[in-house]
């Protein structure tokens, strides 16, 4: 597999140093020459230029690329070399880095962006799933931000103890795909019994978050099944409250150069 990975700091350079070990072919695009020399980076192709250039991209031969990786520290440049790869030369997978959680909204198809890496968010949502019992906590956004992968830590006051998986009605865009037990992980059946302090693993749509966590929740009541209204979409978050509408692509003016898109709602 080819990939181009733009940004060779410490985070793009890391990126290409496991895929490497994985005997892929890398190409890494930097502004800066100095990076190649004190990479360390052994088998790796460098070009060097402003990946924001079709030029550049052009001379990267970016057409041949199987997957681009967008690992910059400017959420601008990301989101434009993104939306480059996409529009311009058909990649058809695009990994972008977000280093503002603000600007996680627009990291979307919108933008030519499959894949958002949200690290801080990512940080924040393991501090979370360590402490929190209890409640819901997302750990992935998939699917340019369709479903989610959560975590729900049983807590040993649960109304669902003593469920079977096959008891309880889940809402229908959740599956649960995992247990973990005693550090160990259960491929869960209908036939099996949830106990105080699992950890289940949910794939979700983000819309149905809410209806999911309404049924674990304490407050649920001893009831098998959601509450009433829950299929309805009503108050779900679907449409309206999650991220806002899609951001439009930029016009031809503003993708020449990254630093012309300061007035179009970025934060840092």
């Amino acid at each position: 597999m080819k990939v181009v990975i733009v940004g060779a700091g410490s985070v793009g350079s890391s990126i290409a140093r496991e895929l490497l070990a994985h005997k892929h072919e890398i190409l890494l695009i930097d502004l800066k020459p100095e990076v190649i020399g004190r990479s360390g980076l052994r088998g790796a192709h460098w070009l060097v230029g402003d990946a924001c250039e079709l030029s550049t991209l052009q001379d990267a031969k970016l057409e041949d690329a199987d997957v681009v990786v967008s690992a910059t520290g400017d959420d601008k440049v990301n989101l434009v070399v993104s939306l480059l790869a996409k529009t311009e030369f058909g990649i058809g997978r695009t990994v972008g880095r977000v280093n503002n959680p603000k600007n996680d909204w627009m990291f979307n198809d919108s933008w030519g962006v499959d894949v958002a890496v949200n690290t801080p968010q990512l940080m924040t949502a393991l501090v979370e799933e360590a402490v929190e019992i209890g409640d819901l906590v997302r750990l992935l956004t998939l699917q340019t931000g369709v479903s989610s992968l959560v975590e729900f830590t049983v807590p040993h006051d649960s109304h669902a103890i003593g469920l079977t998986v096959g008891d309880i009605d889940w809402p229908e865009d959740s599956t649960l795909v995992a247990i973990l037990r005693d550090q160990a992980p259960i491929t869960p059946s209908r036939d099996d019994v949830i106990d105080g302090g699992d950890e289940l693993f949910f794939v979700t749509t983000i819309a149905a978050e809410n209806q999911l966590r309404e049924l674990l929740s304490p407050g649920s009541g001893e009831g098998n099944a959601p509450s009433e209204g829950n299929g309805s979409g009503e108050g779900n978050g679907s449409g309206e409250g999650q991220g806002g509408a899609a951001a439009a692509p930029a016009t031809a003016d503003q993708l020449g150069r990254s630093d012309q898109l300061d007035d179009d709602g970025f934060d840092g």
